[in-house]
């Protein structure tokens, strides 16, 4: 499905706290094999702090979604 690229004030997005970085890749693998949409694969995003690992997706209805783990 065409999205529109994310930009500032695009829409919202639901972000969710994983328990580690393996949670944060199969909720993005999970989301994927029912029907998601990828906005941006699992790894560290160094941009907003030096250990946020996010992955980032949209649902079939095209919410989109982030799953996020920090350490403490």
């Amino acid at each position: 499905m065409p999205w529109l690229p994310a930009t500032w004030g695009n829409g919202w997005m639901v972000a969710l706290a994983a328990p580690t970085r393996e949670a944060v890749d199969a909720a993005h693998a999970k989301a994927l094999e029912l029907g998601g949409f990828d906005e941006g694969a699992p790894g560290i995003r160094a941009h907003y702090a030096p250990d946020y690992y996010g992955a980032y997706f949209r649902d079939p209805e095209g919410n989109k979604i982030c799953v996020v783990h920090r350490h403490a």
